[in-house]
């Protein structure tokens, strides 16, 4: 098996260079974060944060429900007065049929009413949704707040950690799909052993993961072998460049 039939060798590099990436922005986030107090700070903020977005849910989920009951008694409305309207404009004589049109009718209006109910209770639990909302947005803004009195000019660069390691996650979780399992085992095992490099470029001979220059010998056995190749003196796996 040659080298490029490696699936993801050709990208091992860019794993490597997120996965670097990933170490720093978490190895800052933890510095920043290192105090108890601004610890207790973003906890309440983010509980008040979640508490808020759970609120916002249930009022779209009520204001959903609120428009297809209105819509109900709208429906059952014009039918009501279709059948109603038979009653009175001539085109209806016999006194059985009258009657059950009048029954009909009596059965939209009893529905019509039962749902209209469901709709005023649905209208209660709004508002009681939009007070608990507001009550919830002034908690979150207060512990936005004490974050920021906390952290200071730290609470941006922490979003934009939150963002950067969000988006390098998302983008290596699709990279290491795309690699050959066995590579990525290997991969990921090195990491654990070397100071979270395990793989590394060949530039001119010389390994980028410990600065060693291969023998001549050696660099001509790489070229010929097949599958995954390493380094003599670390052993990271080598990608040649």
């Amino acid at each position: 098996m040659s080298p490029d039939a490696v699936r993801g060798m050709d990208r091992l590099l860019e794993l490597q260079d997120l996965d670097l990436s990933i170490h720093r922005l978490l190895a800052r986030r933890q510095t920043i974060e290192g105090g108890e107090e601004a610890a207790t700070a973003r906890k309440l903020r983010d509980e008040a944060r979640g508490r808020l977005g759970e609120l916002r849910l249930a009022l779209d989920s009520v204001e959903v429900e609120s428009r297809r009951l209105e819509n109900d008694v709208d429906s059952l409305t014009r039918k009501a007065d279709a059948e109603e309207a038979r009653l009175y404009d001539g085109s209806v004589a016999n006194p059985k049929e009258l009657e059950a049109i009048q029954h009909e009718v009596a059965n939209l209006r009893g529905r019509r009413s039962r749902i209209e109910d469901e709709l005023l209770d649905q209208m209660v639990r709004k508002d009681d949704l939009e007070d608990r909302i507001r009550q919830a947005e002034a908690e979150q803004a207060e512990a936005d707040e004490r974050v920021n009195e906390i952290m200071g000019s730290t609470a941006v660069e922490l979003d934009e950690i939150e963002q950067a390691l969000e988006s390098r996650t998302a983008e290596r979780k699709a990279l290491a799909q795309a690699m050959d399992e066995e590579l990525l085992e290997l991969y990921e095992d090195l990491r654990r052993q070397k100071k979270g490099v395990g793989a590394a470029a060949l530039v001119d001979g010389v390994c980028q993961g410990c600065h060693q220059k291969l023998s001549a010998l050696e660099l001509d056995r790489l070229k010929r072998a097949g599958g995954i190749r390493r380094c003599e003196y670390c052993r990271r796996i080598l990608v040649f460049t």
